[in-house]
């Protein structure tokens, strides 16, 4: 089972991609620091300091300003996350994030969607704020 999530950054293409693949970049939407810039074939470790959490992400697929897709999760048990970007006239962005490996048959399955869809647009609202208007503190904003 997968789970969708789409918004609207009105940015072209190629810097809404550059945030997600350069380290100096994510720090200011998602997370605190990135090892690597994400590229096909590389292990990218990720780092949270307001939750203390630190993971790794295998970079599978990568086309530039277009699509990056990377596994991450513990125990073999990882979901893929294809990150798409489809640009219109060169001002704006379409970013689809489609997260797939869920458990239809896990008795926690439905809140762990709504976990996820809630993840997802508060990264992507930040990832809004950030590249349209230059807010970079809102990131570690909401820390359960």
């Amino acid at each position: 089972m997968n789970n969708l999530t789409k918004f609207k950054i009105i940015k072209p293409a190629n810097e809404v991609f550059e945030a997600f693949v350069d380290p100096a970049e994510i720090r200011n939407f998602w997370f605190s620091s990135s090892s690597d810039r994400w590229e096909q074939g590389k292990t990218v470790t990720l780092r949270y300091d307001e939750y203390d959490a630190q993971g790794d992400i295998e970079v599978l697929e990568v086309e530039i300003n277009k699509k990056i897709v990377f596994k991450w999760g513990a125990n073999g048990d990882g979901h893929i996350v294809t990150i798409t970007l489809k640009e219109l006239e060169k001002s704006s962005t379409i970013i689809e994030v489609n997260e797939d490996g869920f458990n239809e048959n896990d008795d926690n399955f439905i809140s762990q969607l709504i976990d996820n869809k809630e993840g997802w647009v508060y990264m992507l609202t930040c990832l809004k704020a950030y590249l349209e208007f230059g807010v970079k503190n809102l990131r570690a904003g909401l820390v359960k």
